[in-house]
């Protein structure tokens, strides 16, 4: 299988918590659709304390894996919101 671009989209959307509305990432999002996971080499800024897990309120959000041979976040469905 195919890697992720590096460069990767241009386009940034701010990632935050369903729960408490904390900020969680700044990310290089491609496309339109829903956040499913997120590569980790696209995230530009990263708010969170430990991997997946809310800093605020502590809702685990996201768990690590592999994904076309590159790391990434797996979101659990309905944990984030994206703007």
């Amino acid at each position: 299988m195919a890697k992720p671009n590096k460069k990767g989209p241009t386009r940034t959307v701010d990632i935050f918590c369903a729960k408490c509305r904390s900020p969680l990432y700044k990310y290089r999002k491609g496309g339109k659709g829903a956040l499913v996971k997120c590569f980790i080499e696209r995230i530009v800024e990263d708010y969170t304390l430990s991997v997946g897990q809310c800093p605020q309120c502590g809702q685990i959000f996201a768990r690590e894996t592999m994904i076309r041979g590159a790391p990434a976040y797996k979101m659990v469905g309905g944990k984030v919101r994206m703007k």
